[in-house]
């Protein structure tokens, strides 16, 4: 069993998976956003593809803690993941500073312009995915 990340944005879905002994998140792929039907769909099959028993969804909050306005989107679309895989497991986590800490990462590796655009929330959402399975700290359930 293992652990799905995601860092949910207006027009892409970063995806993440744990490996099996729930230590190390791995970039998946960037899922381009279409319809909430469509992105469920897809999210469901990576979901059984890889055996996954629960989803860590970025929470996008304000630094001050305030939700981010894109937070009823992003609820919307755990709901409707729920309701089609009610056996999996999905849990919120803090995000932020994930997508910057991605950027930089990027920059580092020397990533440029368009590629770095289209990696960005896949790294992002290893960031969100990494730092659940780090404070699980081996009780991963």
């Amino acid at each position: 069993m293992r652990v799905l990340g995601l860092d949910v944005g207006s027009k892409t879905i970063g995806v993440a998976c744990s490996d099996a002994l729930l230590l190390t998140a791995q970039a998946v792929r960037t899922v381009k956003r279409r319809t909430l039907k469509d992105d469920v769909a897809e999210l469901a099959a990576i979901c059984k593809e890889r055996e996954v028993h629960r989803v860590v969804v970025g929470k996008p909050l304000h630094m001050n803690g305030d939700r981010s306005t894109n937070m009823d989107g992003i609820e919307e679309l755990v709901a409707a993941l729920q309701k089609k895989l009610p056996e999996t497991e999905m849990v919120y986590r803090d995000e932020r500073l994930t997508t910057v800490m991605a950027q930089r990462q990027l920059t580092a590796a020397g990533v440029r312009g368009e590629k770095r655009k289209a990696m960005v929330d896949t790294i992002a959402a290893v960031f969100i995915l990494q730092n659940y399975l780090d404070a699980q700290g081996g009780s991963h359930g």
